[in-house]
């Protein structure tokens, strides 16, 4: 199964999140099928590139992370 989640990105004392699509079996470190956009905790910036995408790929089988989840309805992007 598919599913939209966090993987860490940038260096140490500097967080910053890419929003991937992976297999779920794999490590949140390792590789990744596609980056869908980013957020930023510290300015607390969430960007999704391309929204149509995303909704196509939750028309087949995809899942959000509950994070991911989360911030999606807290910055008001529905799907």
């Amino acid at each position: 199964m598919l599913k939209i989640r966090l993987a860490r990105a940038w260096k140490k004392n500097s967080p910053f999140f890419k929003v991937v699509l992976t297999e779920h079996t794999r490590p949140t470190k390792s590789g990744f099928k596609e980056v869908l956009g980013f957020y930023n905790p510290e300015s607390k910036e969430f960007k999704i590139n391309d929204l149509e995408k995303i909704k196509k790929y939750l028309s087949t089988w995809t899942q959000f992370t509950p994070r991911v989840e989360k911030l999606m309805k807290d910055n008001n992007l529905s799907v």
